[in-house]
């Protein structure tokens, strides 16, 4: 009996997900019948420097008997360091949160519009305005890649400039938005010290997220981000090998922070790859993270 009383403790939770309303490709309804499909108890939509899904989200997992959490991911910027943050529990209808978001998205529309005209320049077949606004909010760079080679006759100047037969999203992304020689896009950066003050009018706790994707984290950085109100790190994720999570995991002990973990879900692959999600590999138990209580409940 005991040991049904504690396993029932626990629950699958899923703090890090994304829609079409950032760079996701299942709307928040659609998100929130995939997890629920996987038995996911708590979940959060994070998308991309905007808010715009959290309504549709917050109401289908109501329905779906899935507690959700305001959740939103932004591209922040403390000093030289640039970085993402997952932010949690806030108060997602205030005015200032929506001004901040709004200018982040004009300067990444900016940006982008930057980089297409830049591949019109090269030889590249775009209505530019038209790409654009299928984007309200944060305008995605793999839906733009998408929409980039739909267009009769790039896919084949791609393929003869990069040399290969079948490119992929993430070689487009190199040769044509992040090679210095052609365009280098940049992603809207918020200051931190911004977000660390609205914080403490709008409330909820903030995260550090996938420190490991693209490297080490370093104990010095945390500590920073920690005198400026950083309440934990996202310790379980696809992005994170074994060794880092555990390295990660002392540092919330360490650090007394809180550790939560996410899918970090965009899309089904197709293609008739064996592994299609995270979800076929990759789950998060609440037992496995530190004070996650202190976000979900």
């Amino acid at each position: 009996m005991f040991r049904l009383i504690s396993y029932f403790r626990y629950m699958i939770v899923d703090l890090q997900l994304h829609s079409t309303y950032s760079d996701g490709y299942l709307t928040p309804t659609e998100v929130a019948k995939f997890i629920s499909a996987q038995g996911v108890k708590v979940a959060a939509l994070t998308d991309h420097n905007t808010v715009g899904g959290v309504d549709e989200f917050r109401h289908a997992c109501r329905e779906l008997k899935i507690k959700p959490i305001i959740g939103l991911e932004l591209y922040v910027k403390l000093h030289s360091r640039r970085f993402n943050i997952l932010w949690y529990n806030f108060d997602d209808t205030d005015a200032n949160l929506h001004n901040i978001l709004r200018l982040s998205q004009v300067r990444r529309r900016r940006q982008m519009r930057l980089a297409l005209e830049k591949l019109v320049g090269l030889g590249f077949k775009l209505d530019i305005n038209r790409m654009l606004d299928k984007y309200n909010h944060y305008v995605p760079i793999n839906h733009i890649v998408d929409d980039l080679a739909a267009v009769p006759g790039n896919m084949k100047k791609i393929k003869r400039e990069l040399k290969l037969k079948n490119p992929r999203e993430g070689d487009i992304m190199r040769e044509y938005f992040h090679n210095k020689d052609i365009y280098k896009l940049k992603n809207a950066y918020i200051d931190m010290d911004q977000i660390v003050e609205l914080k403490q009018w709008i409330g909820g706790q903030i995260v550090l997220c996938h420190p490991a994707k693209h490297g080490g984290v370093t104990r010095n950085f945390l500590l920073d981000l920690l005198n400026i109100g950083l309440d934990g790190i996202e310790v379980l994720s696809p992005h994170h090998s074994y060794g880092a999570v555990v390295y990660l995991q002392h540092l919330t002990r360490e650090l007394n922070l809180v550790a939560t973990g996410g899918s970090d879900f965009h899309r089904f692959e197709g293609y008739n790859h064996a592994i299609q999600h995270a979800w076929q590999y990759y789950k998060v138990d609440s037992k496995l993270l530190r004070g996650v209580k202190k976000i979900i409940g």
